[in-house]
């Protein structure tokens, strides 16, 4: 049986709002033309609407909240209507922000979005600029403050040094550092990395010490989609970071020859991370991407 009944609350409501919105013959579908919203009553169903008071915006649609039968999660009617999916996710935070490291974009983490979407989580990877620490910060908190709740910010690299700033934004709830560079107390990434140094570059750095575990093929591409990183944003230090005050997760690859399996046992000890060793190489969300996928959902359900 159609789930009229219980869209029919929602119809009100957006009405009474004064929206544009009806059930329409030929789709079978609630559909409201002001926020490009269509939900399917066979997949969508709504047991009652709560208001949340207090507010000006007649035409704000984040007054209307909507509860999923199902699962009991709540969340705004246009929300779960792009997304219909995140009703399934039953507990922590549904919002993903992914950091690229340096000398990359955030094609980084193609394997692994669609996995994380298909579960229902919101995801962005930002497009770090890698001018310098404080713009690549900028631009994950611009990402950060397009998600509508709590995230989880997850950084591979380099990246780890831009999440440990970002971090501190209050709509972070933790912090997942993949083969990363994890700053302590007023440090840069010079400082962080002669701890441990990593393997020597070279012309064949990618192919021998980045992605060595990846066919010849993908490591191409990513030499190919090299982006240049500004030499300012290896001696920017970084006080406070986000790691003292948020719950964190790292994922160590034991053939990484950039972090350095040394290092980044140090640093998961260094912040009380929750670990995953993988025998990967710098990469493991490229090669190992099920894996990620899997330890970054997992992170999420504990926040």
């Amino acid at each position: 049986m159609k789930n009229y009944e219980s869209l029919s609350c929602a119809l009100n409501d957006l009405k009474k709002k004064g929206y544009d919105a009806d059930f329409t013959t030929e789709t079978d579908c609630l559909y409201c033309s002001d926020l490009d919203i269509r939900l399917n009553p066979d997949e969508f169903h709504v047991d009652e609407i709560i208001h949340v008071e207090g507010g000006t915006n007649p035409n704000d649609n984040s007054l209307i909240y909507a509860i999923s039968s199902a699962t009991g999660v709540k969340g705004t009617i246009k929300d779960m209507a792009q997304n219909p999916k995140a009703a399934s996710i039953q507990k922590g935070v549904k919002n993903m922000v992914l950091v690229h490291g340096a000398f990359a974009d955030g094609s980084s983490w193609a394997k692994i979005i669609p996995t994380l979407q298909e579960k229902g989580y919101n995801v962005i990877a930002v497009q770090n600029p890698l001018t310098s620490l404080e713009e690549d910060v900028a631009a994950t908190k611009r990402a950060i403050a397009l998600m509508d709740g709590p995230v989880l910010l997850v950084g591979h690299s380099y990246g780890g040094m831009v999440i440990s700033e970002a971090g501190k934004d209050p709509k972070v709830a933790g912090l997942l550092y993949v083969c990363a560079l994890i700053p302590n107390e007023g440090e840069s990434v010079v400082d962080v990395v002669q701890k441990f140094p990593a393997a020597a570059g070279s012309a064949e750095g990618i192919h021998s010490h980045f992605a060595q575990d990846l066919p010849k093929s993908e490591r191409d591409v990513i030499y190919a989609t090299q982006t240049p990183w500004a030499t300012r944003a290896t001696t920017t230090k970084i006080a406070s970071p986000a790691w003292k005050t948020k719950p964190s997760w790292c994922i160590i690859g034991t053939k990484d020859e950039m972090v350095t399996p040394e290092l980044a046992r140090a640093e998961a000890k260094m912040i009380n991370a929750t670990v995953l060793e993988l025998s990967s190489s710098h990469v493991p969300m490229v090669s190992q991407p099920a894996k990620v996928a899997a330890f970054i959902i997992d992170s999420a359900t504990k926040l």
